[in-house]
C-alpha cells in the first residue's frame, strides 16, 4: 500500500504542477501594426507561482479576442516601416509597482 501511495504522489505532483501553470498575460503592448490592427508585438508574462515569472517577447495575430497566434519577434521590428512604437501599458496580471 505504501508503494501505492508514493507511487501516486510522484505521478500527480509533477503533473498537477505542470498543468497549473497558467495562460500568458500581456503587460506591454510595443509595438501596433499599421496595415492590421489586429497584430501587434506584445511583451508577456506568466506566473508560475513560487517560483516567479517567466517572460517574453512575441508578435501576435488576434483571429478573435479569445484566440491568438503568436511568432518570434523579427529582430529588425524598430526599422520597418508597418509597426509604430505605442509603448501601451496593460497589467493583465495587476502587478503593484511601487
Amino acid at each position: 500500500m505504501p508503494v501505492a501511495v508514493l507511487t501516486m504522489i510522484s505521478i500527480v505532483g509533477p503533473m498537477k504542477f505542470f498543468f497549473s501553470t497558467g495562460a500568458w498575460r500581456t503587460q506591454t503592448i510595443l509595438y501596433k501594426n499599421v496595415h492590421l490592427k489586429f497584430k501587434t508585438v506584445e511583451f508577456q508574462m506568466q506566473d508560475v507561482g513560487a517560483l516567479g515569472y517567466n517572460k517574453r517577447t512575441v508578435e501576435v495575430f488576434y483571429l478573435t479576442p479569445l484566440f491568438m497566434i503568436t511568432n518570434e519577434v523579427p529582430n529588425d521590428i524598430d526599422k520597418r516601416v508597418e509597426w509604430v512604437k505605442v509603448d501601451k501599458e496593460v497589467n493583465e496580471l495587476d502587478l503593484k509597482f511601487p
